[in-house]
Parts: C-alpha cells; sequence; structure tokens
C-alpha cells in the first residue's frame, strides 16, 4: 500500500535535488509511510516508524558520538531512511561517521546536492501514499464483492481457491487439521514444486494468532471453520519475505476462509435439514401420522416425486447392532445373552448416520430417486420410485452394487481376529480351555444386508413394502448367504417368523419350549446353555460339528447337552423334538429382535 524508498528517490521533486545514496541501499525497499520533516536531534521519540526523515542538519549533534547515536536512534525506531539536504550544514557531502552509522544500521542516507522545497516532496509521497491507499481500498471493496458472491452461490472450495489466488496473485493452499491438502491453486507456480512434503513444510508454519504471518516460512495463515469448530487452515505464500503482506491480503485471506467456512456449514445443514424431511416423510408413511396426499406434495418439493411411480421400500442395516462390531458374528453360545463388551455410547449413532450418507450417495451414483433416512436405530430405509414395475429388479441390483462401492465392502475384511482370556468352560460363556475365540465374523459375509419389500402402485400401500423390508432385513441378519438384495422368498421360515414376531400365540410357543432353559441361563449367567443348544441343532444335530462351533470339548459338550435334556425334558436324539426347538430358537431370535 505505501511506496518505497526507492520509488519516492524517483519523484521528480526528489530528482530535482540530485539525490546521491550515500549508504543502507539494502533498505531502499522499505515501505514509506509518511515524510517528516526536524531540525531536532532527539526526534525519534516522536517517530512511530516508517517515516522517511528529511533534514538540513543545522540542528543534528557536531560530535561524531552524537551523529552516530542520531542515526541509531532513527535505526531503532525503524524509520525508513533519512534524507539530507546539503548546503546548509553540510557543503560537501554528510560526515562519514553518520554515512558509516546508516550503513551499519542498513537505514538508506541520501544527500540532496540541490536545494529542493521540502514540501514538494512531502506533497508528492503523500499524494502517492493516498493514491495507494485508495487502491488498497478499491481492492479491499472487490475482494468483499468478489467473496460475497461466491458465498451467495455456494462456490465449492476449488472455486474460492482460484479467486483468491486470482486477487493475490500468490499461491494458495487449503489443508485439514492433519496437514493434508484438500485444495489448492498454484496461481501460475508449479503445483509440484510447491506441494512437495507438504505435511513436514506445513508443521513448521506456526504463526502467532488465528491469523498471522509467518515470515520464517514466508505464508500468510488463517483458521478456517465456524461455530468453534475449526477444521482447516488457508495459507498464502507472500514473496516478499522481508517486510510482512500488506493489509489487502490479511483481508483477502479472512474473507476467503469465512467463505469457506460459510459454505461448509451451509451444505452441511442443507443435508441436514434435508434428511431431516425425508425421515420425517417415511415416519409418516410407516406411521401413518401423515396424510398420504400431504406426503406426496412436500416429497415432490424436495425432488422426489411418488405420484404414479412403481415404489419399492427398501432396508439396509448391519448384521449386528454393536458399534464395536458384529453381535451376530459373535461364536454361537453368545448370541443367547445380552452382554457386550463396553463400547463408545456414541459409535452407535455414528455407526448409523455414516449408513445413511452411504445409501444416500449410493441411490445417486445408481441414479435413481428416492427418499432415504434411518427409519430406527440401527436401519436405514429408501422408498425408490421408479417409472414401471419392469425396472423394479435393474433398480436394486443398481443400488445395492453402488452402495458395496461406497461401503467397499467388496475389499478384503479384516481376518478373524482371536481375542485372547476368554472364560473357560463352567466359568465363563461357553469357551473352551485355553481356546481362543473369534469376534469377527466370517470373510466372505458382507457388513450390512439389504432387503427389499415387495413393490406396490400407490403411495397408499408403500407403508406395507418399507415394513416387509424391514422386517426381511431383521430377519436375514444371520444368513450366511451374500445376496445382492434379500427379498421373501430369500428369509424362508425365519422370515415367517420374523413376521409373526409380536403374535401372542408364537411367543407363548417360545416360552413353552425354552422357558425352563431362559430361566436356567438367567440363574446361570456363566454357562449360557442355550447357546450351546444352538450350536447343536444349526450343525445338524451333529455333536462333534457342534463342539467345534461351540468351542467345546466333546466330554464338556457331551455333558452340556445332556444337562439340556434334563432342564427342558427333552430327548435330543428325537428329530421331531429337536426340529421344535429349533424352530423355538428362530422365533425367539426374530421376537428378542428390536
Amino acid at each position: 500500500m505505501f511506496p518505497t524508498v526507492r520509488e519516492v528517490l524517483a519523484l521528480v521533486p526528489v530528482r530535482h535535488g540530485a539525490p546521491r545514496l550515500v549508504a543502507g541501499d539494502a533498505g531502499l525497499d522499505r515501505p514509506v509511510r509518511w515524510v517528516h520533516v526536524t531540525e531536532v536531534p532527539d526526534i525519534a521519540t516522536l517517530l512511530g516508524g516508517g517515516e522517511l526523515v528529511l533534514t538540513t542538519g543545522i540542528g543534528l549533534p557536531a560530535d561524531d558520538t552524537g551523529l552516530r547515536a542520531f542515526v541509531g536512534d532513527l535505526a531503532d525506531v525503524g524509520v525508513s531512511g533519512l534524507v539530507v539536504e546539503l548546503g546548509r550544514r553540510y557543503v560537501g557531502g554528510v560526515p562519514r561517521v553518520m554515512a558509516a552509522a546508516a550503513e551499519r544500521r542498513g537505514l538508506p542516507l541520501v544527500e540532496l546536492r540541490r536545494a529542493t522545497p521540502f514540501v514538494r516532496i512531502t506533497e508528492a509521497v503523500h499524494a502517492l501514499i493516498v493514491d495507494a491507499q485508495l487502491t488498497e481500498l478499491r481492492a479491499t471493496e472487490e475482494i468483499h464483492q468478489r467473496f460475497t458472491e461466491l458465498s451467495v452461490e455456494g462456490a465449492e472450495p476449488a472455486e474460492v481457491l482460484r479467486q483468491a489466488a486470482e486477487l493475490a496473485g500468490c499461491p494458495v493452499v487449503l489443508e485439514n487439521l492433519s496437514r493434508q491438502v484438500l485444495a489448492y491453486d498454484p496461481a501460475g507456480e508449479n503445483a509440484e514444486l510447491l506441494l512437495d512434503g507438504w505435511e513436514q513444510h506445513s508443521r513448521r508454519i506456526r504463526p502467532a494468532g488465528r491469523t498471522a504471518y509467518d515470515p520464517d516460512s514466508g505464508w500468510l495463515v488463517t483458521t478456517v471453520g465456524a461455530r468453534g469448530q475449526d477444521w482447516g487452515r488457508l495459507l498464502l505464500r507472500w514473496p516478499a519475505a522481508e517486510a510482512a503482506p500488506p493489509t489487502r491480503l490479511t483481508i483477502l485471506i479472512e474473507r476467503a476462509a469465512s467463505t469457506l467456512a460459510l459454505g461448509r456449514l451451509i451444505r452441511r445443514d442443507a443435508e441436514g435439514l434435508e434428511r431431516q424431511i425425508h425421515r420425517t416423510l417415511l415416519t409418516a408413511l410407516i406411521d401413518h401420522s401423515r396424510p398420504v396426499d400431504e406426503v406426496a406434495l412436500r416429497a415432490k418439493a424436495l425432488g422426489v416425486t411418488l405420484d404414479r411411480r412403481h415404489l419399492v421400500g427398501v432396508v439396509v442395516r448391519h448384521r449386528g447392532d454393536d458399534p464395536a462390531g458384529d453381535a451376530t458374528d459373535l461364536p454361537d453360545d453368545s448370541r443367547a445373552g445380552p452382554r457386550r463388551d463396553p463400547v463408545d455410547p456414541g459409535a452407535g449413532p455414528a455407526r448409523l448416520r455414516d449408513l445413511a450418507e452411504a445409501v444416500g450417495q449410493a441411490v445417486r451414483e445408481a441414479k435413481l430417486t428416492a427418499l432415504t433416512s434411518a427409519v430406527d436405530d440401527h436401519a436405514v430405509g429408501a422408498l425408490l420410485a421408479l417409472p414401471d414395475p419392469g425396472a423394479e429388479e435393474r433398480a436394486l441390483a443398481a443400488f445395492a452394487a453402488a452402495l458395496r462401492r461406497v461401503r467397499l465392502d467388496a475389499a478384503p475384511p479384516r481376518p478373524p481376529t482371536p481375542r485372547p482370556g476368554r472364560p473357560v468352560d463352567g466359568a465363563g460363556r461357553g469357551g473352551a480351555p485355553g481356546v481362543a475365540r473369534p469376534v469377527d465374523g466370517p470373510p466372505s459375509r458382507p457388513a450390512v444386508v439389504v432387503a427389499a419389500g415387495s413393490g406396490v402402485s400407490s403411495l397408499r400401500e408403500a407403508r406395507r413394502s418399507l415394513v416387509e423390508a424391514r422386517q426381511i432385513a431383521e430377519a436375514a441378519r444371520r444368513d450366511p448367504r451374500d445376496l445382492p438384495c434379500f427379498r421373501l422368498p430369500h428369509v424362508g421360515l425365519a422370515g415367517l417368523l420374523h413376521l409373526l414376531r409380536d403374535e401372542p400365540r408364537l411367543q407363548t410357543f417360545v416360552e413353552r419350549e425354552l422357558g425352563p432353559l431362559l430361566a436356567y441361563d438367567a440363574q446361570h449367567p456363566r454357562e449360557q446353555l442355550l447357546g450351546t443348544l444352538r450350536a447343536y441343532l444349526e450343525q445338524g444335530r451333529n455333536k462333534s460339528a457342534g463342539a467345534v462351533a461351540a468351542h467345546l470339548s466333546r466330554p464338556a459338550f457331551y455333558e452340556r447337552l445332556a444337562r439340556i435334556g434334563r432342564i427342558l425334558d427333552a430327548d435330543l436324539d428325537s428329530v421331531e423334538q429337536c426340529l421344535s426347538l429349533h424352530v423355538a430358537l428362530l422365533a425367539l431370535d426374530a421376537v428378542r429382535t428390536p
């Protein structure tokens, strides 16, 4: 914003005085903030730095020590330069001691060998400063206008950085709090050189303050964030490392940072509001809390047309409810008990939120129209609106494939991880002595279940499709098959029992068949014999395979089966009685499912 000493020396009134640089040529690029005329030796106490001092020297000290002190005081206060007019005090030139002191302190010392009215120099320099200030003011106004437009338009970060680099003429980089580059504009420079070893370089940039210039690295830095939640830094490289960047660039980088923060808030809030409306409409369809005509109207306003469409309810859920892992993938004897290892209470909502985002992204990637939202604490629903019934299978396949890509389910999963120190037989939840029990499910099984209800032709029937999809998803949680999308025929008996889980007669059947065993497990929580029975029945009454599945030795497994037979007063070698118990177990799973 201010002219430099070099630029001042090029002005006509100064050139009229035949200027000659005596010392301090290294400081010719210092900015001149003001011009001050003085004839007293102690003027330094009245200055604030950045002034160009004009004098004839008539009031300066006569001794060398005084002259050194005069020049030193000016340098200490930070003046831009000293101009001495010859003729009144000094005729042939300024004293050598003054020139030596100025050279030692890097202070530009200029002689005017011809008499020149100081007022003309003052007027010329101040006019230059005012013009520069007006130019700076116009540039600042353009910055505000440009970034206001970008904020209103909801510009992407790349566009915000492009505009910032264009206005500044300097490279601009946006990074997250881990020093990873989110966006950048090299302003015509080599991008590879700019970003080479960025993280290490960025960690050395430590400005003092929320917006500050780091002279050691030459970067002007400001923090990006809003509402007390900072999420990144915006950096602008200022090439003139010997001088701080002008105020205009500080304003620019702060406006760019606020535009980035506002854009992120708008996108997040808009997405959150849209998701809330989707959830309201889906809940209204399931609970009949709003007229379907109102739901159709509000959905159409969101860009989702439900009238005269073929509607298919889809539900996506994790195979387990435990945020720390898939509870259903634990060994079978652990499924009967409600105990879980301690987990972060916020992990469940976060996992559900991630799943909802994945479902929404999959709908967009598959180019489908749908209402999508979480429908309970564990599942995300989608009501697909298709042009005709013939598009149903293709749409479901496209959605399932897109969801798998989004969730990276096709990537190789973690190998089963043993958890050492599990309870041993007779002292825990059915584990065999010294046997480490895997906590992860089979490697080939995907982490989520995609289920679809029957397609309907009317919005009034959409509830039936959504409810059916949710019931299918619940029933398919333990299904070992890797199906892109589960439908009602895929879930068989488990699906039927899930549909009937609220039927009192089914619940009475479960209590009649398994009640004594459930009561025993409640009194002996470290044994959990229900899991042993499950392993035996799921292995087709093969005792050897059941012992392996339950992680028990054969004698221990046989002893447990005998105890179960006595508790239930049942013959576990009877096909008919075992079939009844197996159906009761499946029904118990359906009843217990939230």
